[in-house]
């Protein structure tokens, strides 16, 4: 037998035994990580999870889920961020500009799915919306540019309205939406008053006392992580007040506050999961437009108008997506 004979049989049985141990490689399972600050079991986590298992995606089997939650400040986001890129996740889904900031600074290659309120192109994050560029992608919700028509329906609701509390917490972000209130409050005749939510356990009686002192006769709570896991209280607190209340999400009011005007956060977060599917199969963040909300939902709670003395207008109840009674 030729030495070309040998050579080829020897590299058939060397191929013979490759081949078996590579049809057995297990498949990769996608990695997802995802970094928020208002707790795993919130309904906009629930959402997502929800928004991958319409899509065929089981946690555990064909996809994994890392969770990482920040808590209401910001000292653990860099560090939450590193460990989620050394287990190199294969997509990154953020929420506030901080941890969306912290993403981008420290991976330029892992694909970050963001949904903000902020302006993705005026803050730098993306080149524009519908070529976003880089890594980032995802959904912005307009949260600012409706600062204005908040501010109308509370005068509809409250024709005599003139002062209003905006709770501000130590973020940046919500200062700059302070900024746009206090200017589409001008065209309405109606002062911005800010009540200062310091630290991580606020003293919110103290915040409620202020307010009682300022004279305030509403209260704009904004879209905040500090905010939004103390909803409860603030609603609570808005009620012995008798302060009527104007939220950006409409978890707010089904804690108990009166009135919101936003995007539909659960709609929002099954959008992020279509962007993740999307990226998982192949494209690229930079060659995905950021998405805008198309719809907004007014939601009223009934019970809270009738408990602080509030009757709400016909014409405004008429509008409303969701009533609670």
């Amino acid at each position: 037998m030729s030495k070309k004979v040998i050579c080829l049989a020897l590299s058939a049985i060397l191929l013979a035994l490759v081949l078996p141990t590579q049809a057995q490689q297990p498949k990769k399972i996608p990695r997802i990580g995802y970094l928020s600050g208002i707790g795993s079991e919130a309904p906009t986590v629930e959402a997502f999870r929800r928004g991958l298992r319409d899509l065929g995606y089981i946690e555990g089997k064909n996809i994994l889920f890392e969770y990482r939650d920040t808590g209401v400040t910001q000292d653990r986001i860099p560090g939450l961020v590193a460990e989620l890129v050394q287990l190199k996740v294969d997509v990154l889904v953020v929420s506030t500009g901080p941890t969306i900031r912290a993403a981008k600074q420290a991976t330029q290659t892992i694909p970050i799915v963001m949904v903000t309120t902020e302006d993705p192109v005026a803050t730098g994050l993306i080149d524009t919306l519908a070529r976003p560029g880089g890594n980032v992608t995802g959904l912005t919700l307009l949260t600012r540019d409706l600062s204005g028509k908040r501010l109308e329906l509370l005068k509809e609701v409250i024709p005599t309205i003139s002062r209003v509390g905006y709770l501000l917490p130590d973020s940046p972000d919500v200062r700059i939406r302070f900024k746009e209130y206090e200017a589409a409050g001008r065209n309405l005749k109606i002062t911005l008053q800010s009540l200062e939510v310091q630290g991580q356990n606020p003293d919110f009686e103290g915040v409620f006392q202020a307010a009682a002192k300022a004279r305030v006769s509403a209260l704009v709570t904004a879209r905040n992580a500090l905010l939004i896991v103390n909803r409860k209280q603030i609603a609570d607190l808005a009620l012995k007040n008798r302060l009527p209340s104007m939220s950006e999400r409409s978890d707010m009011v089904e804690a108990g506050g009166l009135v919101s005007y936003a995007t539909n956060e659960a709609e929002n977060y099954r959008r992020a999961a279509v962007f993740v599917d999307k990226i998982l199969k192949g494209t690229k963040p930079a060659d995905l437009p950021v998405e805008q909300p198309m719809k907004f939902e007014l939601v009223i709670n009934l019970k809270t108008a009738k408990a602080i003395g509030l009757t709400i207008p016909p014409n405004v109840l008429a509008r409303a997506d969701k009533v609670i009674k």
